[in-house]
């Protein structure tokens, strides 16, 4: 059971009780048992049909669904006394179309500000995972991580990393350092992600995804790239070397 302190318990409390919003779960950190003093509160608003967000817009901005994206939907930042609140909405029925899709290994990568490899559709199924609900009841059995998925997004994501190291050799040919460690770093992301779907391990985002997976030492390599052509395709094929033995 999760603490909660008390301004968010009441904002839980508050937001539970909109028409339309089924449950209001803890999730991020908080739930995951990783947060620290400096984490935010993640609360995520499962709902159906149009709920009239008034009461959550007197909390602060609030951004419509849809303003996000299909994925990340949309949501809130807030502070209340002091603490930092960050509400997410999710359609339930969006949810549950995508829970489905991942059991049986089929998902999509949207892509989505803030990240470089982009958002799996699967997330959501992560969210359900790791997420506490706090209030109402969320009907959505998710079970064990899908051994579909596991086998179809260490595939997928590896082809994606060796399609992002493709460009990169291509981009380092040129002299285009800038393009060539954007296309290496998405490429170490797409493989952290195959090497938790192969372990069926749930990934929310992004964050901290490299160190999750074992990783860490591959950020060495980003300072220290070349700035000549030759040197640049070298160190492109360093890096889909240390990649390709994973």
């Amino acid at each position: 059971m999760i603490e909660l302190p008390p301004p968010v318990a009441r904002i839980c409390q508050t937001l539970g009780a909109i028409h339309g919003v089924l449950a209001v779960t803890i999730g991020g950190s908080r739930a995951a048992g990783t947060a620290d003093a400096s984490s935010d509160w993640d609360l995520g608003l499962y709902y159906r049909g149009r709920p009239d967000w008034a009461t959550l817009a007197r909390h602060g901005e609030v951004h419509p669904p849809g303003s996000w994206g299909r994925i990340m939907n949309g949501g809130a930042w807030l502070t209340i006394d002091g603490l930092k609140v960050d509400v997410m909405l999710r359609d339930l029925d969006v949810v549950r179309y995508w829970v489905e899709a991942a059991r049986q290994g089929r998902y999509e990568v949207d892509a989505l500000l803030g990240y470089l490899a982009g958002a799996p559709t699967y997330s959501l199924g992560a969210e359900l995972a790791v997420n506490r609900v706090v209030v109402g009841t969320l009907r959505v059995e998710l079970g064990e991580y899908p051994e579909a998925l596991a086998r179809a997004g260490d595939r997928r994501w590896r082809a994606h990393a060796e399609f992002s190291l493709a460009h990169a050799r291509t981009r380092a040919e040129r002299g285009d350092v800038t393009g060539t460690v954007g296309q290496v770093a998405k490429a170490v992301i797409e493989t952290a992600h195959a090497l938790a779907c192969r372990r069926r391990q749930w990934v929310l985002n992004e964050k901290q995804l490299i160190g999750r997976v074992g990783l860490e030492e591959l950020h060495a390599r980003f300072t220290r790239v070349p700035a000549a052509p030759a040197d640049l395709v070298q160190w492109v094929t360093g890096s889909s070397a240390a990649l390709s033995d994973l």
